[in-house]
């Protein structure tokens, strides 16, 4: 089979079984970068914080850049899109040459502008209770000599209340837990919609 027409098919099935799929849409959220460390302050990477990135770290934001699959589908479609158009007027290594450029130019100024338009309407994927853990709670209720009362999160934007119960060291002080009180969420159990908690 032609190389510039295998070029083409391989390319055009890359980039539709990544828009059906969703793989674009999910490597564009791991740039995020928050990593759930929102309450941590770096301090000790000022560099960051002045927006110098070191060419190290350019060079290898470029590199994954062109190794992630939406790069290679597109020049691959690109270089056969062009390949195939020249082909009556070019030849050898000169059309290879024009096909390469073809796909490059189909990349970066084609599919990337659409790539990340359409990414601008992805909706964020919801939080789960799980994304509690470590963060902080308000005691609703008082706690019962178990150990136990009502507690309220913040989930997703959203205020969920659900039952919490203090781990064993907060019991073993015996402290007395108020409506009102700040908490940790020390473990969650989502399956039973409650919280193991911790006093602040």
């Amino acid at each position: 089979m032609d190389v510039y027409l295998t070029s083409l098919a391989i390319g055009g099935l890359g980039l539709v079984a990544m828009a059906v799929s969703g793989t674009g849409r999910h490597g564009q959220n791991h740039g995020s970068g928050s990593h759930g460390h929102s309450g941590h302050s770096h301090a000790g990477h000022g560099h960051a914080a002045n927006g110098h990135a070191s060419p190290a770290h350019s060079g290898t934001q470029t590199l994954l850049a062109l190794m992630s699959p939406r790069t290679l589908f597109s020049v691959c479609l690109g270089l056969g899109t062009t390949g195939l158009l020249l082909k009556s007027a070019l030849h050898g290594p000169a059309l290879f040459a024009a096909a390469v450029v073809g796909g490059w130019a189909f990349e970066r100024f084609i599919v990337m502008p659409i790539w990340n338009f359409t990414l601008r309407f992805a909706s964020e994927p919801a939080l789960t209770l799980e994304s509690a853990l470590m963060s902080e709670a308000t005691a609703v209720t008082r706690f019962d000599a178990n150990g136990q009362g009502l507690i309220s999160i913040e989930v997703d934007g959203h205020v969920v209340q659900l039952l919490g119960t203090l781990d064993s060291n907060t019991r073993a002080t015996r402290a007395t837990v108020l409506a009102g009180a700040r908490l940790r969420i020390e473990d969650v159990d989502a399956a039973r919609n409650r919280c193991t908690v911790s006093l602040l």
